[in-house]
């Protein structure tokens, strides 16, 4: 099952742990419009992001509910996002290496394949991210299991 909810990406911090605290996830994407300043060079100042910071925040705040990356898996960024600040702060898969556009599915791409990835089995990351338009440039992350519960019989 999932649930989603649009608020502006500079609100996204104010409302994730009354999200996280009612929804209780098991994966979290947080997503929306950002953008590198090209003209700025330093991909390493968060004030050349239109958003990044917000994602980074809003991270950091899941992060403090669940620190857990097997029990919440965070899937964070957009176009062009600081995807080394993200994943520092917590997320599991971010956006974007090569500070290249991503397509709008990308993020859903990466949690579906997660959630209906057996719990017992590793994610294959680079089959994974080859199903997303711009793979392993628009989008990366960190080794880890999947999400679904396997039975028998089901």
């Amino acid at each position: 099952m999932a649930k989603g909810i649009a608020v502006k990406e500079s609100e996204i911090p104010n409302i994730i742990t009354k999200y996280l605290q009612e929804t209780k996830p098991d994966i979290l994407v947080i997503t929306g419009h950002d953008s590198f300043n090209k003209n700025e060079s330093d991909e390493n100042n968060i004030n050349n992001y239109r958003n990044s910071k917000y994602f980074i925040q809003a991270v950091r705040l899941a992060r403090e509910y669940e620190k857990s990356h097997e029990k919440l898996v965070i899937i964070a960024g957009a176009c062009q996002s600081d995807y080394e600040d993200i994943i520092k702060s917590g997320a599991n898969f971010a956006s974007s290496p090569k500070r290249v556009n991503i397509h709008a599915l990308d993020p859903a791409i990466i949690a579906v394949n997660i959630a209906y990835t057996d719990k017992a089995n590793s994610l294959d990351i680079k089959e994974l991210l080859s199903k997303t338009k711009y793979g392993k440039n628009g989008i990366g992350g960190l080794k880890g299991n999947g999400m679904m519960y396997v039975g028998y019989p089901r």
